[in-house]
């Protein structure tokens, strides 16, 4: 089943735990309600003023919190169909929340990287546990306990912080946790319980002069070396100057672009479009590959990599013999595989995932190059892969080699003889 409704991209979805209801929020800026299980479309809630970010129901489905980039928490009774509360406790965009089991706490957290305890009840009451270093994007309540003893965090950086909540309750309590912004306080927690380290991300690139190579450098300062080709990391090079690698590596050598780089998950994102991924032609012994008859042939670089990425998809796999000319395996009677499949050069490790997108960047299938071969991945890509790639991958129609004629014609300060054309 399916539930339609929504004009623009989904950015937050809540479903109580009865399964009664189901809420998303999106860039349209309103909360779109459902029941699951007859995929009727209840209401639509309007107040918002930017994207809705973060989703919560209580247990019953009769209330739903929400977080906004407006900066603004909002409490809603689905019963009345409407808003009920606004808590305009962040300086910028709310990207996260928690509830306790009463439903009379929320946790909040966002852009201006702090993290709020807020009552429900009463929202002058409110406490700064914690500001991050960087914006939280997703938090977690230890519910081992009630109240909950501790909130795991993430945030746009790589690590996991695990922030206590003891103290917190004393200020419940008490109520005399003072929010008078002249006079502000610190926070709860200055540093987390618990760290869970995350990898290292990239924060820069260059794209070398043969087109084919990259270099980066991490949020550690350690440089390494990729082939996009292959789609691996070739060396790491450790804490060594960027700037004085890239002149070592610099080759006197002229190679058209044909993909580009994004950084904004922290790793290489390489994007092929129709309009360039086979504007670059090598020659196979530049390449560093040989071919089984000792020639040289040229070799389209997008053309290759698109090969290597479907390479378990069975669509792209040829027979190079006919049928009658099949050798009979004499031991079991069955017809012996001789199934070629990639590019016959090179492969790219089985786990590189695989984005099919529109041009705009909606996101059509998402894969592993291994799953390829599934059933169910098989069918998706029948419908997601684009005609172009089709041609490249399944029809092995690779793009031709772009040739311009040409003469030289004397000049007339030479006295030579004009050539014929």
């Amino acid at each position: 089943s399916s539930l339609s409704g929504n004009k623009d991209s989904i950015y937050s979805l809540a479903m109580n735990q009865m399964g009664t209801v189901i809420v998303s929020g999106s860039t349209e800026k309103v909360l779109r309600v459902w029941d699951p299980r007859t995929c009727a479309k209840l209401m639509k809630l309007k107040g918002h003023t930017d994207n809705v970010k973060a989703l919560l129901l209580n247990r019953d489905g009769t209330q739903c919190l929400s977080g906004s980039s407006d900066g603004t928490i909002r409490l809603w009774s689905l019963g009345q169909q409407r808003c009920i509360a606004t808590y305009r406790v962040h300086d910028e965009g709310v990207w996260a929340l928690q509830v306790n089991e009463a439903f009379t706490h929320v946790y909040s957290g966002g852009r201006d990287r702090k993290i709020y305890c807020t009552d429900l009840r009463n929202p002058d009451i409110r406490v700064l546990i914690c500001e991050e270093k960087a914006p939280v994007l997703k938090m977690e309540l230890d519910r081992s306990a009630d109240p909950p003893p501790a909130l795991w965090v993430a945030t746009t950086k790589s690590s996991v912080n695990k922030w206590t909540l003891k103290g917190i309750h004393n200020f419940r309590a008490s109520g005399d946790y003072d929010n008078d912004c002249t006079n502000p306080i610190p926070p709860l927690c200055t540093q987390p319980d618990q760290v869970i380290k995350g990898g290292a991300s990239i924060i820069q690139c260059h794209i070398l002069n043969d087109k084919r190579h990259i270099l980066t450098k991490d949020t550690n300062n350690n440089v390494a070396y990729w082939d996009v080709l292959k789609a691996c990391k070739v060396e790491d090079l450790g804490k060594v100057d960027f700037e004085e690698e890239i002149k070592k590596r610099f080759k006197m050598v002229y190679v058209p672009n044909w993909f580009s780089v994004d950084l904004k998950t922290g790793m290489l994102t390489i994007t092929l479009d129709e309009s360039d991924c086979f504007a670059a032609w090598v020659s196979a012994k530049d390449a560093g590959f040989s071919s089984p008859d000792g020639s040289d042939p040229k070799l389209n670089l997008g053309g290759l990599l698109l090969q290597a990425l479907l390479e378990y998809w069975p669509r792209t796999h040829i027979n190079p013999m006919d049928e009658e000319e099949n050798e009979i395996n004499h031991v079991n009677g069955e017809q012996e595989n001789r199934v070629q499949k990639g590019n016959g050069y090179f492969q790219v490790p089985p786990h590189t995932p695989v984005i099919f997108g529109e041009a705009g960047g909606r996101t059509l299938f998402r894969l592993l190059c291994r799953d390829s071969g599934g059933e169910t991945e098989s069918m998706l890509l029948n419908e997601t892969v684009p005609q172009w790639v089709i041609d490249i991958t399944v029809d092995k129609n690779m793009p031709k080699f772009n040739k311009i004629p040409f003469y030289l014609q004397p000049h007339s300060s030479s006295g030579a003889k004009t050539l014929k054309k």
